[in-house]
């Protein structure tokens, strides 16, 4: 042959592009437990560090054979030796990734590893990039969610080779994926129909509920037909519910849920469970400065007005008559089925003492009692029932000359006086008394 090897094989160097930091194939010809042997077409075999070709997981998957890319740092002028870096080639080609991906907004796979000042470390194959605490997840992450040391989808929302900076978004890929997934499940929902969820917040106002992908709202008064003060006491975190869909907005991707609504409203059957001036059972839910609430049944509650407590302790506090879950009879004085409302008495469910007393006694008849107060108007006289008789002013005879104020002040708190019935009015609880000769 005119040609040596030699000179065929420089003739191949200069048509490849062989210059130092250049990516080229080559070829692995040997692979020990420290070092890969590769072959890139030169006149000597480069060696790369074994470290060079483990994965995110610290694994090394090559063989003898196998084609791979490596950068060239320095070519061999036929004495030396050819140097060559997986690692650097790696790198390159993850960065011309990473710029794709910033141009297209096609998502990359990257490892987060550890947290660091305000957000996560992670890698994408060998290049380093950060995830900022905003960008961990949709909603607002006061503590580190459970991601370290996984496999997580990316969005590339910044990049400066120079300055070695990744920025980059895992919330950009939720939202993605979750508004996918909304819009497949709302092209399956319809109103009325019962789904299963599970319970994914519970606030003052109510639940969200995930439907799969899709989180609806369940509205504190769609919880129960029955009073509900704290959500906490009627549904459980993490617990799976059946729900009503209630109303969607396609748009706005909202779901609105009830758990009332799978149950029958009790109000449909109320005119045939319960009558005005009928006596029940019931169980105190609630205590107010007003009054009380008593519940008839799941759903049907009622409202016991303080005036409507006591025959005769007109301005006692409720707490004083009843408390928390007593079971007490009670009377439907009213029912508004157009504002759901109920009107209890318990007093009504006790004998009435004005009319005990109106029916023990006639006009005329002599009654004894101490007096319980002393006004500018006249004394009030404790009678039997827990009861009160007037002596009104007018009525203690007195003279033109006497001073009024005089004359109540020979009277004293708790003392006994006999009496006079002078009138009596059962229905207004009023009882006129004289004092008796």
């Amino acid at each position: 042959m005119s040609e040596s090897f030699s000179a065929l094989l420089d003739e191949s160097l200069d048509a490849l592009d062989m210059q130092p930091g250049s990516i080229v194939s080559g070829v692995i010809l040997d692979v020990d437990k420290d070092w890969v042997t590769v072959h890139v077409g030169l006149k000597s075999e480069g060696v790369i560090s074994l470290d060079e070709f483990r994965n995110n997981e610290g694994e090394v998957s090559i063989e003898v054979g196998d084609e791979v890319e490596v950068a060239l740092e320095a070519v061999e002028d036929g004495y030396g030796e050819t140097r060559i870096s997986r690692e650097k080639a790696r790198k390159l080609s993850a960065w011309k990734m990473l710029e794709e991906a910033l141009e297209t907004g096609e998502f990359v796979t990257g490892k987060i590893h550890n947290r660091v000042k305000g957000g996560f470390a992670v890698e994408v194959d060998v290049v380093k990039a950060f995830l900022p605490g905003s960008l961990v997840d949709v909603r607002p992450v006061k503590e580190a969610p459970d991601i370290e040391n996984t496999i997580q989808d990316f969005k590339v929302i910044k990049l400066d080779y120079k300055r070695n900076n990744v920025v980059l978004s895992r919330k950009a890929v939720l939202e993605k994926n979750n508004s996918e997934v909304k819009v497949e499940l709302l092209k399956n929902l319809e109103e009325g129909q019962i789904v299963k969820g599970i319970v994914k917040n519970i606030t003052d106002y109510g639940a969200f509920v995930d439907l799969g992908g899709l989180d609806g709202l369940l509205h504190i008064t769609d919880i129960s037909w029955s009073r509900v003060t704290n959500p906490n006491e009627h549904i459980n975190l993490g617990e799976e519910i059946e729900v009503k869909v209630l109303s969607f907005d396609k748009e706005k991707l909202r779901v609105s849920l009830g758990l009332k609504q799978i149950h029958n409203d009790p109000w449909e059957n109320l005119e045939s469970n319960y009558s005005i001036g009928g006596i029940y059972e019931a169980e105190v839910s609630n205590i107010t400065d007003y009054g009380c609430f008593a519940q008839l049944e799941e759903g049907i509650e009622g409202l016991i007005h303080l005036s409507e407590l006591d025959w005769t302790s007109k301005n006692i506090h409720p707490s004083k008559v009843v408390a928390l879950e007593d079971k007490i009879k009670v009377m439907i004085l009213e029912i508004d089925n157009d504002k759901r409302r109920i009107s209890l008495g318990l007093k009504q469910t006790k004998s009435n003492p004005w009319t005990e007393f109106a029916n023990k006694y006639g006009i005329g008849d002599r009654v004894e009692g101490k007096i319980k107060s002393i006004t500018d108007f006249g004394i009030f006289i404790g009678l039997e029932g827990e009861i009160d008789g007037l002596i009104h002013l007018s009525d203690l005879d007195i003279s033109d000359e006497e001073d009024s104020k005089k004359v109540l002040e020979e009277f004293k708190k708790d003392q006994v006086l006999n009496c006079i019935v002078f009138a009596i009015d059962a229905e207004r609880e009023r009882i006129s008394l004289k004092l008796s000769e």
